[in-house]
């Protein structure tokens, strides 16, 4: 009985897995990562430089399309149509080594900016803080000993404009060493100055500089999903779907 050369098997196995597999998904898969490049994504935090807003193990949504459209794929700009906010939280390429970050725009170009024992004064005009309950969304979700080594505040962020500010959620760590001053430094051109929600442990724009708005890909809004990475990826389904503020 004659068995076909491997060559000819190989040439078949190729041609079979091009038919079924490759070719029919070819145009699926290319639209969408098209879209996760240019029109939104998910984003997965595994650190704590934005408690208690968002909590090591969510997965944030990106708005791809919050400032402008993009050419997938690359950092080409088709249109514009807004620029970041005071305030808000954006996926951004950290300007010294290109890590994928999360973080919050603190001030926007032309502003003066500067922190003073952790609070933030923007133009000379220290911002507002509030108390934030124990069982505020984030703050309860904390393990009791990070909740402890905590204060917890609700920062309000002036925007700018004629509207309310901006407040959300911030947390300092008193007995860690950290940059708690800062500045003043103004915010040049087509830059923004990020900071992260915890204070104490965030590597933001104290320490790699002014996030240029090219490195800006998006905004996230809510937090999609979440799992407690202390106990075995318990899911957390009371962040599941939730808005970030």
């Amino acid at each position: 009985m004659k068995t076909k050369p491997v060559s000819v098997l190989a040439r078949t196995f190729v041609r079979y897995l091009w038919t079924n597999w490759v070719r029919p998904l070819a145009l699926p898969f290319l639209l969408i990562t098209a879209a996760k490049s240019a029109l939104a994504d998910i984003n997965y935090v595994p650190s704590g430089s934005m408690q208690p807003t968002i909590l090591c193990g969510d997965v944030v949504f990106i708005n791809k399309l919050a400032y402008d459209l993009r050419v997938p794929f690359t950092s080409t700009r088709l249109a514009r149509w807004s620029e970041p906010a005071r305030g808000d939280i954006v996926v951004c390429f950290a300007p010294d080594d290109g890590t994928r970050l999360v973080k919050r725009v603190a001030a926007v170009p032309g502003d003066l900016v500067e922190l003073r024992n952790d609070i933030l004064f923007l133009n000379g005009m220290p911002q507002s803080y509030s108390p934030l309950p124990a069982h505020a969304q984030g703050v309860r979700d904390l393990e009791p000993a990070e909740r402890a080594s905590a204060l917890f505040a609700r920062e309000h962020l002036v925007t700018g404009t004629a509207t309310e500010p901006r407040i959300h959620s911030v947390m300092v760590l008193p007995a860690r060493p950290a940059l708690r001053n800062y500045g003043p430094v103004t915010v040049p051109a087509g830059h923004y100055f990020m900071l992260g929600d915890n204070r104490d442990n965030s590597r933001d724009s104290r320490f790699f500089g002014f996030m240029p708005r090219a490195y800006i890909i998006g905004r996230a809004t809510d937090v999609v999903a979440s799992a407690d990475l202390a106990h075995w990826l318990n899911p957390r389904f009371s962040r599941f779907f939730s808005k970030l503020d």
